[in-house]
């Protein structure tokens, strides 16, 4: 379990980060973070289903989300209380959001909520610490036939040497760090829990977009 200090420190820098950001986020990652808009298409949100993303930030996800699958139940989490009062402003009613860590949260305690049928994670893992421990906590919150799906930075192996140097610069400032070992981890995660994995590599490896896929017979969602 994540000491309670360090949830409190990161909590903080998210709080600190996007005290004033909140307000133009949208606008300028709009342009570079990209895959999202496929990601929210390729949900397939079942009839009702229950549909969690994890660090929801502004809560523009979930937006779309409400608008591509009317009756869905939309749940976000979020560590920074900053970004929670942009996307409570946007959302409304349209979906449940709480504050809590992605590396040490229970649905059932947070949502009332037994597992979630899609769970999103969209340009979170490059700015969680415990990134690998965030993917386990979300895929064990999966139920029978669910889906995790993550997009977020590549390696930008394919991009130029200058692009690759000066993203990885920018991005810095804001504490993001893409995950180059994510497809081993999430390989190595779907082969313990006998999960299927999907992975593409997105505008030359600018982007990656990968979706966990829970059996029909999988035992009950736990956390």
């Amino acid at each position: 379990m994540t000491p309670m200090r360090e949830i409190r420190t990161h909590a903080e820098l998210m709080d600190a980060n996007y005290r004033l950001q909140r307000l133009i986020y949208d606008v300028t990652r709009r342009y570079y973070l990209l895959g999202r808009d496929t990601m929210v298409a390729d949900l397939a949100v079942p009839p009702g289903g229950h549909v969690l993303e994890v660090a929801c930030g502004t809560g523009r996800n979930l937006a779309l989300i409400a608008k591509a699958y009317p009756g869905a139940r939309l749940y976000g989490l979020d560590i920074s209380r900053e970004m929670l009062r942009t996307a409570t402003a946007r959302i409304g009613t349209q979906a449940v959001l709480k504050q809590a860590d992605a590396c040490d949260f229970d649905g059932r305690t947070l949502f009332g909520v037994y597992g979630f049928d899609r769970i999103v994670l969209s340009y979170s893992l490059s700015m969680i610490p415990d990134w690998a421990g965030a993917l386990r906590v979300a895929a064990a919150h999966l139920r029978p036939g669910g889906e995790l799906h993550v997009v977020d930075f590549g390696d930008q192996s394919a991009l130029p040497d200058w692009f690759r140097t000066l993203l990885r610069g920018w991005l810095a400032r804001f504490h993001v760090t893409p995950r180059t070992h994510l497809e081993p981890r999430m390989r190595a995660l779907a082969n313990e829990h006998g999960l299927s994995l999907q992975f593409r590599r997105l505008y030359r490896d600018y982007a990656v977009y990968a979706v966990l896929r829970s059996p029909e017979d999988r035992g009950a969602a736990h956390s």
